[in-house]
This record gives structure tokens, C-alpha cells and sequence, in this order.
């Protein structure tokens, strides 16, 4: 009985949930939307709850069209609230976000989560097939999902599956390795041909084989026209990035070139460079 009731406590714990924002807002969702991938902060603050401080503020940065934005700062200096704001799951206290010119608290969730895409730090997938991982909603055609398998390099372990797409996954994608897991999802991504990606910390449970593949597709052509945001686990994947934003305590504290800022001795990013040992 007492396991039963665990059950109930978790039903009268979503009764009292506040709930998000509208899924839709037929009047306000742009047409081809985002076209360019342009990202902008302004004066842009949150909090995970009301009674709690902030966790991020005075946040302005403007980031360009095809951009690759590596993000880093020591635990604790608002990184993946950076990126949380971005998909509204955490909603803006002040300031806004605008992808496109268009102001993200005035769309529907759907509209605009469809048009971010993901690859988390931990990436479990679902009990189902390997086709229902990659394409949960059954939107594309078999020859883009075996396109998209090409270009992140499964192709040739999915064709040795039995059932090939039609493979059963074990919950949790136990039946995967983590770099497998990683691949599928930058497959998914690849899939949905969005502009704007968002790593978060994407290769940190991967051995440094695929950490390698994975710089490689990033570096490719298919991501040659995409918005790139990355939560860096190790510096050396982002040394190469048009810029580096640097927090700290919820707050930017720099944003420019990598070259400009190992230049500066007296930098937060040479200092996290000069212990990770490349400067």
C-alpha cells in the first residue's frame, strides 16, 4: 500500500504544478521561421522559482547567423540556464530572447522548441524501434533517416542490425553503446535540419574516438549553415569557435574570439585554459 501511494502523491503533485506556457498561438506563429539562426539577449534575466535569486542577469549578447558559440565558465555560472531560457523552460523574469528578430515569449512552445535542436549531456532514448528514436512523430521518409544515419557514420551498424530501422531499442537505450546513443541523437538533429543547435556538454560520456567523429560532423558541411551553441566539457572542442562566451556568478564577464582572449593574460578564459592545459 505505501508503494501504491506513491502513485497518488505524484498525481496531486501535478495537480498543483503551475503549467507552461500555450503549446500554440495560432495568430502569433511566424511562417518559415527561423530562416537565419540569428540569436539575441536582451537585458535578459531569470530565476528558477520566484522566491529564489537569479540565476541569470543583465544578459545582452547578440549572436550572428551561422555563428559557432562555444559557452564555458567554472559550476554554477548560469551555463545551462543560458541554454534552458532558450527552449522556455526556464521563462524570462526580465529582458527578452529573440531568434530572427522574433521575440520567443510571444510563440507558442511548439513552434519554438520545434525550432531549436538538441543533443543533451545524457542522451537515454525510449523503448520502441530505432526508427521511432530518430524520428519520434514519423515524419520523414526512410531514405532521410538512413541519410542522416550516413552522415553521423551508423549507417553501416544499422544495416547490420536485424530489422534494421525496425531494430528494438531496450529501455534507456541499454542495447547501445554511449557514443551510439550520442550519434543518434546528433542524427536526429541532422533529421530535422533546424538552424539553431544547442550542445550541452555533448560529449563528455564519450570515449575520445567519437568525441573525435562528433568534432568532425560539427565541423562538416552539414552544420556549415547552422547556429552552433555549445556547453564546453573539454576547452579543446571549442578553441576553433568564432567566439567564446564566458560567465560567471549568472553574469557575461567576456564574449569575443578565442585568439583575443588567450591574448589576455589577465582573462577568465586563460585561466581556465592555463588549467586545462592549452595556453
Amino acid at each position: 500500500m505505501e508503494q501504491n501511494i506513491v502513485s497518488v502523491e505524484r498525481i496531486l503533485h501535478y495537480v498543483e504544478l503551475k503549467p507552461e506556457a500555450p503549446y500554440e498561438i495560432p495568430e502569433t506563429e511566424p511562417k518559415n521561421w527561423p530562416s537565419a539562426g540569428e540569436v539575441k539577449f536582451v537585458d535578459y534575466a531569470t530565476k528558477y522559482r520566484p522566491e529564489l535569486d537569479l540565476v541569470l542577469r543583465n544578459i545582452s549578447v547578440n549572436i550572428d547567423a551561422k555563428e559557432k558559440i562555444g559557452i564555458c565558465g567554472r559550476t554554477g555560472s548560469g551555463k545551462s540556464s543560458f541554454l534552458l531560457s532558450l527552449f522556455r523552460i526556464l521563462e524570462a523574469t526580465e529582458g527578452r530572447i529573440e531568434i530572427d528578430g522574433v521575440d520567443i515569449s510571444k510563440i507558442g512552445l511548439r513552434n519554438l522548441r520545434s525550432a531549436i535542436s538538441i543533443v543533451p549531456q545524457s542522451p537515454d532514448l525510449f523503448e520502441g524501434t530505432l526508427r521511432e528514436n530518430i524520428d519520434p512523430v514519423g515524419t520523414y521518409q526512410d531514405v532521410d533517416i538512413w541519410r542522416a544515419l550516413g552522415q553521423v557514420r551508423l549507417k553501416e551498424f544499422v544495416e547490420g542490425l536485424e530489422g534494421g530501422l525496425d531494430a528494438p531499442v531496450k529501455e534507456g537505450g541499454s542495447s547501445l553503446s554511449a557514443g551510439q546513443r550520442q550519434l543518434l541523437c546528433f542524427a536526429r538533429a541532422l533529421l530535422r535540419k533546424t538552424k539553431v543547435l544547442v550542445l550541452d556538454e555533448a560529449t563528455s560520456a564519450v570515449d575520445l574516438d567519437t568525441d573525435k567523429a562528433i568534432q568532425e560532423i560539427i565541423r562538416g558541411p552539414d552544420f556549415s549553415d547552422v547556429t552552433l551553441l555549445t556547453i564546453a566539457h573539454r576547452l579543446n572542442t571549442i578553441i576553433d569557435y568564432d567566439r567564446i562566451l564566458v560567465l560567471d556568478a549568472g553574469k557575461v564577464v567576456e564574449f569575443d574570439s578565442p585568439k583575443v582572449l588567450l591574448a589576455k593574460k589577465d582573462s577568465k578564459f586563460y585561466g581556465l585554459a592555463l588549467e586545462a592545459g592549452l595556453a
